[in-house]
């Protein structure tokens, strides 16, 4: 069986790709704000069902890779032992209102849970450092797609 296949039976959704009970709405036509993307998350997660719910502490080490241009930032980090990490979730769809994390029928709103699936797919990740050789910070603790 292939990884699609696979995903398919083990969650029951329609053609549009929602579970029983989870509704849609419409998303605005034009964006109100902007962001700077600072670098690339490197993770060993391929897809979201490789991908853990949760990151752990004595998970794999994951790479930040930070843009050159931010090199200066980075002056300090190395003497902390845990960082915040927000990250883009390119992935994400972003249309849901409501949702059925545990696919067993309980829908909620999108803001009641931690999910990917947001307007905003904007994420936050407290990780433990492992270090920061050059432009590349060694984090343990992401639950993310590379």
């Amino acid at each position: 069986m292939t990884e699609t296949e696979t995903e398919a039976a083990l969650s029951p959704e329609d053609s549009a790709g929602i579970r029983p009970g989870e509704v849609r709405g419409e998303l605005p036509f034009s964006f109100d704000a902007s962001i700077y993307f600072i670098g690339r998350i490197r993770t060993p997660w391929a897809t979201r069902a490789e991908c853990p719910r949760r990151g752990a502490a004595d998970g794999p080490v994951c790479r930040l890779e930070i843009d050159p241009r931010w090199a200066q930032a980075l002056q300090g980090v190395s003497s902390k032992s845990r960082l915040q990490v927000l990250y883009w979730m390119d992935q994400a769809r972003r249309d849901l209102l409501l949702q059925s994390p545990k696919r067993d029928g309980t829908v909620v709103g999108t803001f009641s849970i931690r999910s990917p699936v947001r307007p905003n797919p904007i994420a936050s990740s407290v990780v433990d450092l492992v270090g920061v050789v050059g432009l590349n910070v060694l984090v343990r603790g992401l639950d993310c797609v590379d």
